[in-house]
């Protein structure tokens, strides 16, 4: 018989002696460690991007690279945003006894930030293949980032996740 406190998603379900409130806790602390590790670098990415119009090479670029620049730029503010945003959503919802809506907002900004940075370096290296090797290279060099980025932030993490499934649906 399950246990009704128990999440059914959580593969430590009853292997963790902690209450409801106790896994919100350390499920939004493990949210907020992720967010560090990335946060930083996109910050970085961005106000790198934010400098490049101001480069005399930049007046170089031709309509095609500007669109790209434009796009990337725009794409790498909003990962910015969604990475910060649940800063704001705790800071709404402080002391409201709302932590379950708090951690799967944030985990939703997560994804939705993670998929936008993964469309900000894949353009970014296009962008910077073409300017040094020409369209077809920045466009070989852009779709190889991509499938990696598909392959290591998506892929493979769904494939441990359904092994992950398959082996608690078999007791182990």
């Amino acid at each position: 018989m399950t246990r009704p406190d128990l999440d059914p998603d959580d593969p430590y379900a009853g292997l963790r002696n902690e209450t409801p409130t106790e896994r919100l806790d350390r499920n939004w602390a493990e949210l907020l460690q992720e967010l560090r590790v990335v946060q930083t670098g996109v910050q970085l990415l961005t106000g790198f991007l934010l400098t490049l119009p101001f480069q005399s090479r930049f007046e170089e670029l031709d309509t095609y690279q500007e669109t790209v620049y434009v796009v990337v730029l725009l794409l790498a503010v909003s990962a910015v945003v969604l990475f910060i945003a649940p800063v704001g959503y705790h800071r709404a919802l402080f002391r409201q006894r709302s932590k379950a809506r708090l951690v799967a907002a944030g985990s939703a900004f997560a994804k939705a930030g993670l998929a936008t940075v993964g469309v900000v370096v894949t353009g970014g290296v296009l962008l910077v293949v073409d300017v040094v090797a020409g369209r077809v290279g920045g466009w070989i060099a852009g779709g190889t980032v991509a499938l990696l980025i598909a392959v290591c932030w998506y892929v493979l993490p769904r494939r441990a996740l359904r092994h992950a499934i398959a082996a608690r649906g078999n007791g182990g």
